[in-house]
């Protein structure tokens, strides 16, 4: 007797999300990003912030994916109580790498992920990176390179500035974008299965 394997979607548009899935062998069967409001509420921590977008997410594209698992996920960048942007402006980027330079920050990964029954679980990953001080110049010819652009606290942890990185303890696939011990045991706790 064949089991049936339930579809899994990815709600998310992140290439880097699809990247580290396809490392650990898991391919959505779609990929259908959520398109929802990502503006911190009042007050609104850091942690709290990337765990409800992960889930709000989630439940934006679950009623359009019947009979699927959905996995969506969302990384926030954190120094202090302070969320940094996703960088859309070399103004932006900049600010970013001021308040980055020579210190510690917090990358936060919320995933969650619901099953086709309507159970959910989520899980908050938090990872603590130091960066380098930053010279004028290397400031410079980072944003002159614009690998900043669209990525949360102006910088991937995959490129770059990796070389910026004194210290990182705690999940690397997280800061790339998407925890990957987390996300395979959440996805298994609510029944996928890998493709036989």
């Amino acid at each position: 007797m064949v089991v049936q394997r339930t579809p899994l979607v990815l709600a998310s548009a992140s290439p880097r999300r699809l990247d580290l899935l396809a490392q650990v062998g898991v391919a959505p069967d779609r990929v259908d990003p959520a398109d929802i409001d990502e503006t911190p509420l009042r007050d609104e921590t850091p942690r709290r912030h990337a765990l409800r977008l992960a889930i709000e997410k989630a439940r934006a594209v679950a009623p359009r994916s019947p009979g699927c698992l959905v996995l969506a996920a969302d990384t926030v960048v954190a120094v202090g109580r302070r969320i940094l942007p996703k960088a859309e402006t070399p103004e932006q980027a900049a600010h970013c790498l001021k308040l980055l330079s020579g210190r510690n920050h917090m990358v936060l990964t919320g995933v969650a992920v619901i099953a086709p029954d309507g159970r959910e679980a989520s899980r908050l990953v938090e990872t603590r990176v130091q960066f380098k001080h930053l010279s004028d110049a290397e400031k410079a010819d980072y944003l002159a390179g614009g690998e900043w652009n669209g990525k949360a606290g102006g910088y991937g942890v995959q490129g770059v500035a990796g070389g910026f990185i004194i210290d990182l303890h705690g999940s690397y696939t997280s800061v790339v974008g998407l925890p990957l011990y987390e996300t395979l045991n959440l996805l298994t706790g609510l029944g996928w299965r890998r493709p036989s």
